[in-house]
């Protein structure tokens, strides 16, 4: 009886810790950067409640990404100006198919994407 209890108490570790971090993923997202779409979410989202508990700030300099952690700073460059900002991510997001980070209308209007609403950037993480 007491083999048959370390042998499932085995198992049940390296279930465990083959799920805490996959070997696929990267264990800092410090070197990460994408190109994809971005766009913004518009006053309509103003006082919301946010992913991380945050109300949303339209005025802030904040910005929704699927996976990356809450808080991690990154550089949001327009590619077809040049113009980046810095943002904070507080939120999830965008849902919808080819964007890659959701900008608070202040992050879009500094580089230039608030009356386009949809444009290609480049996105680096800081920390």
């Amino acid at each position: 009886m007491r083999d048959l209890v370390l042998v499932l108490l085995g198992a049940v570790v390296m279930l465990l810790d083959s799920g805490c971090a996959s070997k696929n993923q990267p264990n800092s997202y410090t070197a990460f950067a994408k190109e994809g779409y971005a766009s913004y979410y518009g006053a309509q989202w103003h006082g919301r409640t946010t992913a991380n508990g945050e109300r949303m700030d339209i005025h802030a300099m904040t910005a929704a990404h699927k996976t990356l952690p809450f808080h991690s700073r990154v550089r949001v460059t327009m590619l077809s100006t040049g113009k980046s900002v810095v943002v904070r991510i507080n939120d999830r997001g965008p849902f919808v198919r080819g964007r890659i980070i959701d900008l608070s209308d202040e992050a879009a209007r500094r580089i230039g994407l608030l009356g386009k609403g949809v444009a290609k950037v480049r996105i680096e993480v800081l920390d």
